[in-house]
């Protein structure tokens, strides 16, 4: 019973994760489309790097699993 409780929180944990790194890569891609369109031309090697990591990040963690995880869109 307890082993079974401690792997179930685990299991959470690891869901929680995953949704940040939606939710953090949404808003990566979001931030990093606008400065890459009105920054600097410092800024948009910078926001490169920014939504090339935001890809990488709703590749792994999906698109809506954070939208639905923290009930913004059902």
């Amino acid at each position: 019973m307890v082993l079974y409780d401690y792997f179930d929180q685990i299991l959470d944990g690891i869901e929680f994760l995953i949704a940040l790194g939606s939710i953090i890569g949404l808003l990566g891609l979001i931030v990093g489309i606008i400065f890459l369109i009105w920054g600097g031309p410092r800024m948009r090697g910078r926001m490169i790097g920014v939504l090339l990591f935001s890809f990488i990040l709703l590749g792994v963690c999906g698109l809506n699993t954070g939208l639905i995880y923290f009930h913004i869109f059902r």
